[in-house]
């Protein structure tokens, strides 16, 4: 686990530098919302059930403060 996330470090490089990065596009305007659809989208392609809004939130939250060094909003 990637300390003080909880998450696998192969989840996070995937989704903040790796492919999954790609299909989000950190940095650019609506990237929070694409993190959120991208996320949602690949754990319920296997018939899982979708994150939690709450859940959700957190993870693209942590996620963006990783890729881009802040957290997501208006700054």
């Amino acid at each position: 686990m990637a300390e003080g996330t909880g998450l696998p470090p192969a989840l996070i490089t995937y989704w903040t530098k790796g492919e999954g990065a790609g299909k989000i596009g950190w940095g650019k305007d609506g990237d929070f919302e694409s993190c959120k659809r991208e996320i949602q989208q690949a754990i319920t392609e296997d018939g899982k059930k979708p994150l939690a809004p709450n859940v959700i939130n957190g993870l693209c939250s942590t996620l963006h403060l990783i890729a881009t060094g802040s957290r997501p909003g208006k700054h």
